[in-house]
């Protein structure tokens, strides 16, 4: 397998059905899943949430799961979002595309299939609220115009050289935020920013 070719990777274990990918990834451990999002006894998405709120139960780090799919859809693509996925590919991506995912999301960043990414934005601003989101008051200014420009789908090279700031200084920004409003990733983030009005759809007035 691709994975284990990898010095940094290894594969502690598969699963067959989604039942099973629970009882695997509660006993044994891991930093990331790759999740079908069809599965037998227990689709992937269903799987994701009881795997997430496990972790959250025993306080242990959560993995970092992507969803895999050969499905391009968006009832896929925001479910599994809202269960907490912190990627969503189609599947048999390249090998190099699938090491990347692996290792973004890793990195506690987020992938989302380039196919998918647009359709998500349209759908979250289309649903933007006229009232904003109270949770924005935790942030600080900065935290705030961090949180925009990250909507705005920039990297935080692009976000320290719009803000004159140090790329460490953006990440610790990106990472107080995500902590405050109990965010996982960046994608988490964009939903957010849309959902509670930070953010407008270019189309909006």
């Amino acid at each position: 397998m691709v994975i284990d070719s990898q010095t940094d990777m290894a594969v502690v274990g598969q699963a067959t059905d989604g039942t099973a990918a629970v009882r695997l990834v509660n006993s044994v451990g891991c930093d990331v899943v790759l999740m079908d999002v069809r599965m037998p006894e227990l689709d992937g998405i269903e799987a994701t949430r009881q795997i997430l709120a496990a972790a959250d139960a025993t306080e242990r780090t959560p993995p970092r799961i992507v969803m895999l799919t050969t499905y391009d859809l968006d009832e896929y693509l925001l479910t599994a979002i809202s269960a907490g996925a912190s990627g969503f590919l189609l599947e048999n991506p390249p090998p190099q595309d699938l090491l990347a995912a692996i290792r973004t999301v890793h990195s506690g960043d987020a992938v989302i299939a380039p196919s998918a990414t647009r359709r998500l934005l349209d759908h979250v601003a289309s649903g933007v609220p006229v009232v904003t989101d109270p949770r924005l008051g935790c942030l600080t200014e900065r935290e705030t115009e961090v949180l925009g420009l990250i909507a705005q789908g920039l990297s935080n090279a692009e976000i320290s050289a719009q803000l004159y700031l140090s790329e460490t200084t953006v990440k610790t920004h990106v990472r107080h935020l995500l902590a405050k409003l109990r965010l996982r990733d960046r994608v988490q983030a964009v939903v957010f920013a849309y959902e509670s009005g930070l953010a407008r759809s270019r189309s909006t007035p």
